[in-house]
């Protein structure tokens, strides 16, 4: 997923996140210093792809329940990083045409790939815009141009809080979209976490940086669990991304996991 940095950091001779997501997702869109950075992650921790497309697949999952099982007509996929199958809006549309679905990112590659994001159904709407997620009130205002905000809308924030490495400043973002939305909303996240093989993830973060890849930082189930205070916790919780309800047919998950998600309903009465 794309980082919430400035333009200026996505120079083709340094790794991105989103580029490096795309490689692992058997995408195309990515440079040799991509490649070389996720084949240097991938060393280090061999399950870091499987992982990644666990990820991939929690998205396809969530946004399944949300639209089946919720009734969830709107999605703003923030730091949505460059297009590859099974994005949002195609699964969310393919269910129910009439969903509307705005993309966040402020990565001038991914900007340049949207339009392959834009073909959605008449009866809806796929929107990808600039906007960044330091900056909530842009966000809103972006995406208030395609989304209705006083309906439940579900934000999506999957892969990018890793890259507001500080909790408090991370907490505060999270706050600020979640208090904008209607009760009834939804909150999701996948981040990656340092809960198995810590030493050796924090060694790829690292090595990542080094390289000149943005910030970034794994944080465990409990830090996780704080950006969903005064929220409602879907079942199952706070899980690996391959335990967040698996499809019967899927294969069972490996122990080994690099990245935890959580779903969660803005409730419809302030708790006392």
């Amino acid at each position: 997923m794309s980082s919430p940095s400035g333009p200026g950091e996505s120079s083709l001779d340094r790794p991105h996140s989103a580029r490096i997501w795309n490689y692992w997702l058997g995408g195309r869109d990515y440079y040799p210093a991509d490649k070389e950075a996720g084949d240097a992650m991938a060393r280090i921790i061999p399950g870091v792809v499987d992982s990644a497309r666990a990820d991939r697949a929690f998205l396809g999952r969530c946004v399944r329940h949300l639209v089946v099982e919720r009734g969830v007509r709107q999605f703003l996929d923030i730091g949505a990083g460059l297009p590859t199958a099974g994005n949002t809006h195609e699964i969310a549309q393919r269910l129910a045409p009439e969903s509307r679905v705005v993309y966040m990112d402020n990565d001038p590659l991914v900007l340049a790939h949207a339009q392959s994001l834009l073909i959605g159904t008449p009866q809806g709407a796929a929107r990808y815009v600039e906007a960044d997620l330091r900056h909530p009130d842009g966000v809103l205002e972006r995406a208030a141009e395609t989304l209705d905000l006083t309906r439940p809308v579900a934000l999506m924030l999957l892969g990018v809080l890793n890259h507001i490495t500080d909790d408090a400043e991370a907490g505060r973002l999270v706050r600020h979209l979640v208090e904008a939305v209607p009760r009834g909303s939804y909150l999701a996240i996948a981040h990656p976490t340092d809960e198995v093989r810590g030493d050796v993830v924090h060694e790829a973060m690292w090595r990542y940086m080094k390289r000149g890849g943005t910030p970034t930082v794994a944080r465990d189930r409990t830090r996780l669990a704080r950006f969903f205070e005064g929220l409602e916790l879907l079942e199952p919780g706070v899980v690996p991304c391959a335990h967040w309800r698996p499809d019967p047919s899927a294969p069972s998950a490996s122990p080994e996991f690099a990245t935890v998600c959580a779903v969660a309903r803005k409730p419809a009465r302030t708790r006392r």
